[in-house]
């Protein structure tokens, strides 16, 4: 039998990502901590039957099942999540002011924000099963066998997702510069 501790050692380590996976599943930040207690809670009730070594695909896994049954319970009850909002943001307005130094200007760091922007919200508009597997690959650094691991589907599949994602993903992101640049005209 596994010790209580062990699962704390080795879960809370994977904390930030499986906060990460839940929130690109969902959008909202409140039921991504939400399901992150919950997929927790059913992740240290299950430890003892974990097979494998590594707990971050198994944890993945159950975040990733309970994110999706969250999403099933809220179209049954008519609720429509909304993917307009965005990562949290950090205030920087108690920023003092400093001497100039080696790293990125007031400009280039506005410029990357709103590339990250744009990311995000091309990212955004993805389907599900295409976010997370950009989320699990790009975000997290995950191998393909992780991912079929954490989804539940073949290798071949997961490279067939990353690859409609990634095109996905950049057709969006084309679409959103035009906008832009439309709107900038």
């Amino acid at each position: 039998m596994a010790a209580p501790r062990d699962f704390e050692r080795l879960s809370l380590a994977h904390l930030d990502a499986a906060y990460n996976l839940a929130y690109w599943l969902l959008r909202d930040r409140d039921d991504a901590q939400d399901v992150v207690q919950d997929a927790y809670l059913r992740a240290f009730r299950a430890y003892d039957g974990m097979v494998g070594d590594d707990i971050r695909p198994w944890l993945l896994a159950i975040v990733r099942n309970v994110a999706y049954r969250w999403l099933s319970a809220r179209k049954r009850t008519a609720n429509v999540i909304s993917f307009d909002g965005g990562l949290p943001r950090h205030d920087e307005d108690d920023r003092a002011l400093q001497v100039a130094s080696a790293d990125p200007s007031a400009e280039d760091q506005l410029l990357s924000r709103a590339d990250q922007a744009l990311v995000r919200g091309a990212l955004a508009e993805l389907p599900p099963i295409f976010r997370e597997v950009i989320v699990l690959r790009e975000f997290e650094g995950m191998t393909y066998q992780q991912i079929a691991g954490v989804t539940g589907v073949p290798i071949g599949t997961v490279m067939s997702r990353l690859a409609r994602a990634r095109d996905q993903l950049r057709l969006r992101l084309q679409r959103l510069l035009a906008q832009e640049t439309r709107n900038a005209l």
